[in-house]
């Protein structure tokens, strides 16, 4: 994804699907594929997009493969991109706990690369990696907390926040769904807070520990 972002082709969209989540795609055309797909997105007037997806063949095709998706199944993909629908499709992927994370475009493989070094864990990649959905698979690490400690850890090295998007009762009641703040924003959020309320009545503990 690195070369066509840094191409001059005027990349809308980019996406990155290991082969076990484009297995997951409710788009017959890709999830029968059996293989890994790199998404790019060109938007425009015909004779412009038909212009940059040429030059970016020519960029591109030493990496491997290229193929161009008709309308209707790039349309599919992306929608499917968008709603993390490999993780919401059916099947054992959608019984996971659900993080989406965000970083650095730039680090977005950094991210995953501490996260899967210490849990298993199955993710797509979207805005040119700077967005992944990241569902862990059950480990030591993982099954108390939906690995929590180890996406914390790896989001405070790399920069970012993660959110805890879908989890079982217990474990959402016991982890923070939200990223901890620096102690300079937490201060902040928590003069907010009390601003409007003081009495801390309005769901203490919701979004923070002690907020």
């Amino acid at each position: 994804m690195t070369a066509a972002m840094a191409s001059p082709c005027d990349v809308s969209g980019a996406a990155h699907l290991p082969a076990e989540v484009a297995a997951r795609v409710p788009v017959g055309e890709i999830a029968g594929a059996g293989a890994a797909l790199t998404a790019l997105r060109l938007e425009g007037f015909v004779p412009s997009v038909a212009q940059r997806k040429g030059m970016l063949e020519a960029e591109l095709r030493r990496f491997g493969e290229l193929g161009a998706a008709p309308p209707p199944v790039s349309r599919a993909l992306w929608r499917a991109v968008r709603d993390a629908m490999p993780f919401t499709a059916g099947g054992d992927g959608d019984a996971r706990p659900l993080w989406r994370l965000s970083t650095p475009a730039s680090r977005g493989a950094e991210l995953a690369a501490r996260i899967t070094a210490q849990v298993p864990a199955q993710m797509l990649f979207d805005w040119a990696g700077g967005l992944l959905w990241l569902a862990p698979e059950a480990s030591d690490e993982a099954s108390d907390d939906a690995a929590a400690a180890v996406v914390a850890r790896a989001v405070a090295a790399t920069g970012g926040h993660a959110t805890l998007v879908r989890a079982g009762a217990a474990v959402r009641a016991s982890v923070d769904v939200f990223s901890a703040q620096d102690a300079a924003l937490a201060a902040l959020t928590r003069r907010v807070k009390e601003s409007f309320d003081p009495k801390g009545v309005l769901n203490p503990g919701r979004m923070w520990a002690g907020v």
